[in-house]
């Protein structure tokens, strides 16, 4: 039964922003810190902050490209926040940032804009969203693990991508974003905190997530 704890391979967590108000947030943050030892990096969701773009976009007639920008660095204020919810997460914005974190054995929140709006390839739109970025961090990083913490999930026990996508629960760019990646994509709800208390087990992680095609 391999454990986050001993080994050595990384995950990426995206959390989403729907999470923020509820006691679950606090209760993942808290077994992200104890149990990452370096591995685990959250990608924080643009929850309410991208919403106030989405708003200004209305009102100010900015372009998608524009709004993309604001939306990335509305995840990087998402980011402080969980870094603020729990003192003992560090902030990473580069590549060398989240090399010494990992070395320093600390659960690392990803603050994106600094390495994403560095990108050209990265489409700007809202086709992409902090869903998809965190499946091009996993890729960058050579992860092995993306899992997407979302309020709620479908109960099957895989998920197909198109239909994820059509029904709105991840972006339209997400699946340019895994297919035939080498880290396996997942969805995992955030009342399933309760079956990590004691370890973010690999196996029990196969039981409870929907993996995704």
């Amino acid at each position: 039964m391999e454990k986050l704890l001993r080994g050595s391979s990384m995950w990426v967590v995206k959390i989403g922003g729907s999470l923020l108000g509820s006691p679950e947030l606090e209760r993942w943050l808290k077994i992200f810190v104890k149990f990452s030892d370096g591995n685990i990096i959250i990608v924080p969701g643009g929850g309410i902050f991208a919403d106030a773009v989405r708003e200004a976009q209305k009102l100010s007639k900015i372009s998608d490209a524009c709004a993309h920008r604001l939306a990335v660095l509305a995840m990087d204020q998402f980011g402080l926040l969980l870094a603020n919810l729990n003192p003992l997460l560090a902030t990473a914005a580069s590549e060398l940032e989240i090399a010494e974190r990992t070395w320093q054995h600390r659960a690392i929140v990803w603050l994106p804009s600094k390495m994403v709006l560095a990108d050209d390839s990265i489409p700007q739109s809202w086709d992409v969203t902090s869903d998809s970025l965190a499946a091009w961090l996993a890729e960058k990083l050579d992860a092995r693990h993306l899992i997407l913490l979302k309020s709620d999930k479908p109960s099957e026990t895989e998920l197909s991508l198109k239909v994820m996508t059509k029904d709105g629960l991840i972006d339209e760019a997400f699946s340019d974003f895994v297919l035939n990646k080498p880290f396996s994509p997942w969805v995992i709800k955030k009342a399933d905190c309760t079956h990590f208390e004691d370890g973010i087990d690999i196996e029990i992680l196969g039981k409870i997530a929907s993996s995704m095609h």
